[in-house]
């Protein structure tokens, strides 16, 4: 899953990357207003950590010009500022939620977790298709109730798939989620992703839309 972090404090900022990236995110980080609106005109995000008090343009023009623009990439507002009239201006401009410095980190992932689940319409902690399940919060997967060994991003990819299930996501946009501007990708890594995947959960799971991408599949007819 693909976060944007946006925070100029260099200490904190590469705390919350090392964090978020132990926890299972792969983060790209900016450290100014102008850089993060750059970044949110040309990638998709599953969602952005925003601090408020940025350089060449604060946190809250940042929100506001991605909402202007009817972007509804959830954003998670992490600031030092602690008067309510800053927390309700945040929220009414658009903030999905607000969490202060400092921070615990477990608290920053799990509320992530929550916005991702909102954003797709998932209220459910799990995800699960047929036998497969998928623990967002323990990083686990099971297939009729064994469990599954996958790699980091073997891992990232069933959730982005199971998030999305019976809906084809293109390749562009799959390697868009799962990696990072600092990742080194091979032509076809995703492919052996995918090739892996089936091997370990079955080759009904994971559907080839040729020319469009791929799809988890729930078995369902086609309306």
């Amino acid at each position: 899953m693909r976060i944007l972090l946006v925070e100029d404090d260099r200490l904190l900022g590469d705390g919350l990357q090392a964090g978020l990236t132990q926890a299972g995110y792969a983060v790209d980080w900016l450290r100014d207003g102008e850089a993060a609106v750059a970044a949110l005109s040309t990638e998709a995000f599953a969602a952005v950590v925003l601090d408020l008090g940025l350089p060449k343009r604060d946190g809250l023009s940042v929100l506001q010009w991605l909402r202007a623009r009817h972007d509804a990439t959830p954003v998670l507002i992490l600031t030092a500022r602690d008067r309510l009239e800053d927390k309700v201006r945040g929220l009414d401009l658009g903030a999905d939620d607000y969490v202060l410095k400092p921070f615990d980190l477990d608290e920053v992932a799990a509320r992530l977790r929550a916005l991702v689940r909102r954003a797709h319409g998932r209220p459910e902690p799990l995800l699960a298709v047929g036998e497969v399940e998928l623990n967002p919060a323990a990083r686990t997967v099971t297939r009729a109730g064994q469990a599954v060994e996958l790699t980091p991003r073997e891992f990232d990819l069933l959730h982005l798939l199971l998030q999305n299930t019976d809906r084809v996501l293109s390749r562009r946009m799959l390697e868009e989620q799962i990696y990072t501007w600092n990742d080194a990708v091979d032509s076809n890594a995703l492919e052996v992703h995918i090739h892996h995947l089936r091997r370990k959960l079955g080759n009904d799971l994971i559907r080839t839309v040729r020319g469009v991408g791929y799809m988890a599949s729930s078995g369902a007819p086609a309306p």
